[in-house]
């Protein structure tokens, strides 16, 4: 896994709005082997956002997981530039 050891977390409801707002950092969501979007920002915010459908492609792919290192700007626009390059997940149409 590209991202820096992580607890995988359930793409789900009750398991994102149980973190902590104002956390910020870059995101990756997948499901089993492949991943699918990776974004930056307000942690929390961003993933609830998705969940409700903001990029309905994202929920299209099946999200089942999620992962996220805190980091802050200018850090977190690199990080998340040098993990799309890695992962190449479908639903990130262009970089950073």
């Amino acid at each position: 896994m590209p991202f820096i050891q992580q607890t995988i977390r359930t793409f789900n409801r009750q398991d994102i709005e149980a973190l902590n707002p104002n956390q910020y950092g870059v995101y990756g969501i997948f499901k089993h082997l492949q991943w699918i979007y990776i974004g930056k920002g307000d942690i929390r915010t961003r993933l609830l956002e998705h969940l409700n459908g903001d990029n309905a492609l994202i929920l299209r792919h099946g999200p089942t997981h999620w992962v996220g290192e805190l980091h802050a700007d200018p850090a977190m626009s690199a990080r998340e530039r040098e993990l799309i390059l890695e992962c190449d997940p479908p639903c990130n149409q262009r970089v950073g």
